[in-house]
């Protein structure tokens, strides 16, 4: 029996591969609102855009502690303007908090974060050992030269 296609499922479909190769990046958010975030990777770091207007660049704690990467941010409400009757009220004040669970292969001490126009954002370099690279193959016991690759081809044989 035939599957119907699920258009949105089939766009969210790169987003969940790239979450399976940081072998189960995960997130979380809590506190009293959330904090969008985009995620990407670009070359050999991956990013985290954290949206956070209105917040006290001196409030923003990011942590690491083991695999779990903490951000936290505090979003003041003005004293001056408690006498205000509210018609509409979106932006929440508050501590806010996210938590993203990194896998393996970043390079945890690397971390960059940089706050500018009200985003938070994050550099996670991947670590040289995870970084794909050239290994060399020797050929009868003797040294490759330096820049050196070994070519074949492969043919199939049957027993006749």
């Amino acid at each position: 029996m035939a599957r119907p296609i699920d258009p949105f499922r089939e766009m969210e479909r790169p987003f969940r591969e790239m979450e399976r190769l940081v072998n189960g990046l995960t997130t979380r958010a809590t506190g009293t609102a959330s904090m969008p975030m985009n995620l990407y990777r670009e070359g050999d770091a991956f990013g985290a855009e954290v949206e956070l207007p209105g917040v006290d660049p001196a409030s923003i704690d990011v942590d690491v502690e083991e695999r779990t990467l903490t951000v936290r941010a505090e979003r003041k409400e003005d004293p001056a303007r408690e006498d205000r009757r509210w018609l509409t009220r979106e932006r929440s004040a508050g501590t806010f908090a996210r938590q993203l669970t990194l896998g393996e292969g970043l390079a945890l001490d690397r971390i960059q974060a940089d706050y500018s126009d009200g985003v938070l954002t994050l550099t996670i370099p991947v670590a040289e050992q995870a970084k794909p690279r050239k290994i060399s193959v020797t050929h009868g016991g003797t040294a490759p030269v330096a820049g050196q690759t070994v070519e074949g081809e492969t043919a199939e044989t049957t027993g006749e």
